[in-house]
This record gives structure tokens, sequence and C-alpha cells, in this order.
């Protein structure tokens, strides 16, 4: 058997140490990655939620809670943390492995970081070929929690079945300067902290701004930490949601344009370039758009 067909049983069968190698290979354009995600076969059936919102409002105590409820259903959960990627070292911080370190010896729940590698987004090609790795193992659920960073996210409506926004009760200044974007792509939104002063006040506010722009979009009100809401969460997260036909044919043309734009730049060294700019940007008569032109030609 060749090592393509060991990987390939070992993904189809939920065999973590092999899923876990897959992915290295995935997020690192190592072969036999493409010829992976070309042969596995991709459940599109499998849920996959996404969960996006500002720092601070407890996305990964959230998903936390979220998967432990789903753990006490039988339930066989994927959780893929994108973490930031600082333009400046090209690290990730990928501080969520800590924040849901009770999950990691659960034999029902894998956990993967991946940095964003500079998709403002907070979702990179890379992601979205690895939540397909994920859909053709045996998970009955796959959570994607994002960076939040304001209407970029709206990147995660190509790749999650249900998206949710959480945000806190101190948001209450922001609620006005909620992007159209966001709301064109969140099916839910959760109030987490919702045991802080202003908690009430805050989800009646959001769900009349929510109302008045979309019919049927549940706000919810958590409190992580604790447990509480969290029931009410996941039962809808489960109930089928129809997708418009038009919406995801045009949802999985750019994620083809993503993956496509993704292998044309691959190639393309940001370490080098930065050297090239620092050298080029010296010049007085530098000019931006020559440069990447002539970047290309000679890259």
């Amino acid at each position: 058997m060749s090592s393509h067909q060991i990987f390939k049983e070992g993904i189809e069968q939920g065999d973590f140490r092999i899923l876990a190698r897959v992915l290295t290979f995935v997020e690192n354009d190592i072969e036999p990655a493409s010829t992976l995600l070309k042969a596995i076969h991709i459940k599109n059936e499998v849920p996959v939620l996404g969960i996006t919102g500002p720092p601070g409002a407890g996305k990964s105590t959230l998903v936390n809670a979220i998967t432990n409820y789903f753990i006490e259903q039988g339930k066989k959960i994927a959780i893929l943390a994108v973490d930031p990627t600082s333009p400046f070292n090209f690290g990730s911080l990928l501080g969520d492995r800590i924040r849901m370190a009770q999950q990691f010896n659960n034999p029902n729940v894998f956990i993967r970081s991946i940095a964003t590698r500079g998709a403002l987004g907070g979702i990179s090609v890379k992601t979205l070929e690895m939540v397909d790795v994920l859909k053709a193992a045996k998970f009955d659920l796959i959570l994607v929690e994002t960076v939040g960073v304001g209407q970029s996210e709206v990147e995660i409506a190509g790749l999650a079945d249900k998206t949710v926004v959480v945000l806190v009760p101190e948001s209450g200044d922001e609620i006005q300067n909620i992007k159209s974007g966001l709301m064109e792509i969140a099916q839910g939104f959760i109030v987490n902290k919702a045991d802080r002063e202003g908690a009430d006040a805050f989800a009646n506010n959001l769900k009349k701004l929510v109302s008045q722009q979309h019919q049927n979009i549940p706000v919810f009100k958590t409190v992580a930490d604790k447990n509480e809401g969290i029931s009410a969460v996941c039962k809808w997260m489960l109930k089928p949601i129809e997708i418009i036909n038009e919406r995801k044919k045009f949802l999985m043309a750019e994620k083809a344009l993503r993956i496509i734009q993704h292998y044309r730049m691959k190639d393309i060294d940001k370490i080098q370039l930065r050297k090239d700019v620092e050298e080029a940007v010296m010049q007085l008569d530098f000019n931006i758009y020559r440069f990447a032109e002539n970047w290309i030609k000679h890259s």
C-alpha cells in the first residue's frame, strides 16, 4: 500500500495522528497535500460552524463550552482555531491551545490551530483546505473560531454553513457601527458574558438592530465560563438552514478563485520581497506600481 493510500485511509478512518500529519502537509504545501485533497471523499453534509467576533469576547471559552455540550451528546468534534499572524515576524500566537487545554486528552475532540498567514479576514486558503480534510474524517461537527477584525470577516461565509458573531455588553458603543457585511454573514448573534451590567439592554438593542435588517436571526445570551445559555445555542446550531442555491454557487466560485490565487502566488518569497522593497524605497523616484510590475517579471 502506498503512503498516499495510507494517509487517505487514515483520514477517512478518523486517525488523529495521520490527520495531524496531513494537516501539516496541507498547511505548508508539502506533498502529498495536493494529491490527497483531490483524492479524499469530502463529506459536504458535515456541518461547519464559524464563530467570530472582536478580541476579548470570550470566543475560545464559548467554543470550549459548546464542545463540552456536544461531547455529552456523544458527538465527535473537530476544532480549527485560526490565530493571527504578525506581519512583523510571520509568527502566530496560537493561544487558543492554552484556553482549550482541557479538551486535548478527549478522544472525541480534535483541535488544530492555524495561522492566518496575513489574511485580514482571518480566513486563508489553507483554512479552507484544512476544513475539507476534516470533512473527510469522521466528525459530526466542525467548529472554526476566527480572528475578529471587522467587515473582512465576511470571508467566513464561504467556509461555514452557519456563522455566529460573538459580542459582549461592553460592545454597546460599537453596536451602531456593526458593518452591514457582518450582518449579511451572521445566522446568529451571541451576547457572551451576559452576567455583566448592561447585558440585557445591549441584547435588546442588538435584537432591534437585527430585526430592522433581517428576519429570524436569533440573539442568544450566554455566560460561557458558567455554562449558562449554551444548551439553547447548541440546539439551534444543529437545526438545518436553508441555503439559497445561487448564494452557495457564488461562495463556491469565490472559494475556487481564492485557491487559484493562492497557487499562483505560493512561490512568492515574502521575506525577499520585503528586503527588495526596503532597498528600492530609498530611491527618490521609487514608484510602488513600477516596482511591483518589475518584481513579478524578474521573480
